[in-house]
């Protein structure tokens, strides 16, 4: 899509051929769903979240399905930042869209020096940090406690001077506001908002745990009304007056979903669970937002973000 198309926007200076995103674990390094269709007709995908060293991740069973979404605990598992570098960038040039890269660590120091290979390597075009871990030092999440996260971000900020920085923030925080403005305060270019929430499934014939882990993440769109409204928290308390772009992410499964976002406050709108179930759902996703910016009587769909009212 060129510039003027309804959809053609600008994201923390980069420009994106629409607002679809693919978010980070759902699309492989980042080609994968290339054999599903061309790339070029999402605005960007985000790597699944890479780490220091390799990680196999959780023993099965690690996915389970659900009436309305999903429940994962992968566990991180990646070929660690060395091979993804050397190896799975390699296939970058045949990705049409923008490429973000997620980190993931268990110290400030892993996120420290991910961040700071991410920006250095031309192929990525942003860096976003999923900071849904512990933090190995003092045991707490990340992104649950504002201090902790405050100066996780800033560490990171003063190695990452080429790129946008995106915190993807966790709905478990107990005040998902106040984890956006320590975010935006110590050098956050953008958020998403928002990642899994912490979940648990048994089976009552068995009694067992029907995850490995006990504990997973619940998406889709059983979560698709609460996101909502963190967005438009978010964007109202914080993010507008910041001026810092949301990539609102939580169970998008048509455009209606994502133009929710949209009107709540989201620049982008990330698209994950509907992936499992049909990968080509994007497609869908990007043209019914054009016709509905063309409805709505706008010349560009950014004229939408925020235009909730009552």
């Amino acid at each position: 899509m060129q510039a003027g198309h309804p959809l053609a926007l600008d994201f923390c200076g980069l420009s994106l051929s629409n607002p679809v995103l693919l978010a980070a674990g759902t699309a492989g390094y980042g080609c994968e769903l290339n054999d599903a269709f061309d790339l070029a007709r999402v605005g960007a995908v985000v790597s699944k979240s890479i780490t220091r060293a390799p990680r196999e991740g959780n023993p099965p069973t690690r996915i389970l399905d659900s009436p309305v979404g999903m429940l994962n605990a992968i566990g991180l598992a990646n070929v660690g930042v060395e091979a993804f570098l050397s190896q799975k960038l390699a296939a970058r040039a045949t990705i049409g869209c923008r490429l973000f890269g997620s980190i993931a660590g268990h110290s400030t120091q892993e996120y420290v020096s991910l961040a700071q290979a991410f920006d250095e390597d031309a192929r990525l075009d942003a860096v976003e940090l999923n900071v849904s871990c512990p933090n190995t030092a003092d045991g707490l999440q990340f992104g649950e406690h504002p201090s902790v996260l405050r100066s996780l971000v800033g560490e990171v900020r003063a190695v990452v001077a080429r790129k946008p920085l995106i915190v993807k923030l966790s709905p478990n925080a107990p005040d998902i506001v106040k984890m956006a403005e320590a975010a935006i305060a110590s050098g956050a270019d953008a958020l998403t908002v928002a990642n899994t929430w912490t979940a648990m499934a048994i089976d009552v014939h068995t009694r067992a745990f029907r995850l490995s882990n006990k504990r997973g993440g619940y998406s889709g769109p059983g979560i698709h009304p609460i996101i909502v409204r963190m967005v438009h928290d978010i964007f109202v308390q914080v993010a507008r007056d910041a001026k810092r772009p949301i990539i609102g992410l939580g169970g998008v499964t048509r455009w209606e979903d994502a133009a929710e976002f949209i009107l709540a406050g989201a620049t982008l709108c990330g698209m994950g669970t509907a992936l499992f179930i049909d990968p080509r759902s994007p497609l869908a996703v990007v043209e019914g937002l054009r016709r509905w910016t063309m409805d709505q009587g706008c010349k560009n769909i950014t004229e939408l973000i925020g235009q909730a009212h009552a």
